[in-house]
């Protein structure tokens, strides 16, 4: 152990449990933990009001976690690099510890900040934690980057399990003097806004969530010996419990990647549901791959991914029913349902989200980049990678298996995946009373859907036929 106090920069790795650069830092010495606000240098992909709202409450939890141990959470606002400057100063710590972002913006920021601090003579210490496999560190055959999630999963399976997750630090030497710190209300991080009924947007956030180690803990444990079961059946009915509610604690590093695959490969040896497992895990590498995409493209944010999509012919007029999209009145159930559900609770079923997105991009015309920025604001699990790379997939204009042509049909996937209505009339009160041979389709029951819910904004056989003569113009033009 050193005499000198070491700052350990906190970022998304709100935990105390398998976080290296806390462990490492704790084993050190003296540690100084400290979450500096500088959401600017994130732009223009600094968190959404939802992900702000998250970060208050897990920030909370992350200083309660840290007293119980003995250490306190020091909060700033400011640059990071002169933040830390300052820290230092302060302090009289040497050496700076943090674990790795990946969003390109983060990343170029990160390695100014390790080079000015290296040049002053500080130790500095990174560490990889936010995924599965480093983004980069795989490529296929020819030294490329992967473009299809099969292959990468495979190679990645050939790389064997990740190491043991590492304990939390047990209780950690404080230094001398603290230095200042702001409350975390200072921040000021926790939206005020109202939703369109006029209650406060926050309010149904804080209904449907608990927030923080522990509550990502008790999720984990929840998957791990009941949710796995049915997992890879029940995922996608959206009225049903069959989800791990687990990506906002995972974006916010409130349990990381590999906490999940060990404790999850650890009870399906235990529990003999090993198949199930793999379901899940499996989707655990989308995310992996995912940033493993925006590593190699980091223009995919903002362009797709084929050039030739730029020229796609995008609906001019489409502010109302953008609107209506946003609001869940578009007169279409499943998709209505499913933006209410997000606008209340910051979180939508993934089956409705590709639903939700296919309307908007292929039946409605609207640009992908204008779901994105929604999504961005009202989620809480909003990631830069997925949501990038899930609207790009929805658009067809981005990798893996996704061809224009892929056009869902919102009634289609109501009946299938909701056969009696129990997600529509648990977001759409106005439907409730409509009976299940319509529930999808309101505007075809006898006496009419009733007043208080609109109709269909577009019609979806016609606007399927236009989305596919746009695809032809531009597939044309491209030849």
């Amino acid at each position: 152990m050193t005499n000198t106090p070491a700052l350990y920069w906190i970022r998304r790795d709100l935990r105390l449990a398998d976080n290296p650069a806390l462990f490492h830092a704790a084993r050190r010495g003296q540690v100084i933990p400290v979450y500096i606000h500088a959401d600017q240098e994130e732009a223009p992909w600094q968190p959404g009001g939802a992900s702000r709202w998250w970060l208050h409450h897990s920030l909370a939890s992350m200083a309660r976690s840290l007293e119980e141990i003995g250490s306190r959470l020091i909060i700033r606002h400011g640059p990071s690099l002169e933040t830390l400057q300052t820290l230092v100063r302060e302090t009289g710590a040497t050496a700076v510890f943090f674990n790795r972002l990946h969003e390109p913006v983060c990343r170029e920021r990160d390695q100014r900040v390790c080079a000015a601090l290296e040049n002053q003579d500080l130790e500095v210490q990174d560490y990889a934690t936010a995924t599965l496999i480093e983004p980069g560190a795989l490529t296929n055959m020819q030294g490329k980057p992967y473009r299809v999630f099969t292959p990468f999963w495979n190679a990645m399976q050939a790389l064997g399990e990740p190491s043991e997750s590492l304990p939390s630090p047990g209780n950690m030497q404080s230094p001398t003097v603290w230095p200042a710190s702001l409350c975390l209300d200072d921040l000021a991080l926790e939206p005020t806004g109202e939703n369109v009924a006029g209650h406060s947007w926050t309010r149904g956030l804080a209904e449907h969530w608990e927030v923080g180690e522990r509550a990502a803990n008790q999720s984990l444990e929840t998957l791990a010996e009941s949710t796995i079961e049915i997992y890879p059946i029940q995922r996608d009915f959206p009225a049903r419990q069959g989800v791990s509610r687990l990506s906002p604690h995972l974006h916010f590093g409130e349990v990381s990647p590999r906490q999940i695959w060990n404790h999850l490969r650890q009870a399906g040896l235990r529990n003999g549901t090993e198949a199930q497992t793999l379901a899940y895990l499996r989707q655990l590498a989308w995310r992996d791959f995912a940033h493993h995409v925006l590593h190699y493209f980091p223009r995919s944010p903002l362009e797709p991914m084929y050039p030739k999509y730029r020229d796609f012919p995008w609906r001019q007029d489409h502010d109302e029913l953008l609107l209506a999209w946003q609001r869940g009145r578009t007169g279409i159930p499943i998709v209505d349902a499913g933006m209410r559900e997000l606008w209340h609770t910051g979180c939508m079923h993934n089956r409705v989200r590709m639903v939700a997105a296919s309307l908007l991009v292929k039946n409605l015309r609207i640009p992908w980049g204008k779901g994105a920025a929604w999504f961005w604001d009202t989620l809480v699990d909003a990631d830069l990678a997925n949501n990038t790379m899930g609207w790009q997939w929805s658009a067809g204009c981005g990798v893996d298996a996704a061809p224009y042509f892929r056009i869902f049909n919102p009634i289609l996937q109501g009946e299938k995946f909701d056969a009696q209505g129990v997600y529509v009339r648990r977001w759409i009160p106005e439907l409730r009373g409509i009976p299940d041979k319509f529930i999808h389709k309101p505007w075809m029951a006898p006496g009419g859907q009733g007043k208080d819910y609109p109709s269909p904004v577009i019609d979806l056989a016609s606007s399927r036929i236009e989305a596919l003569e746009a695809l032809a113009s531009i597939r044309d033009a491209a030849s």
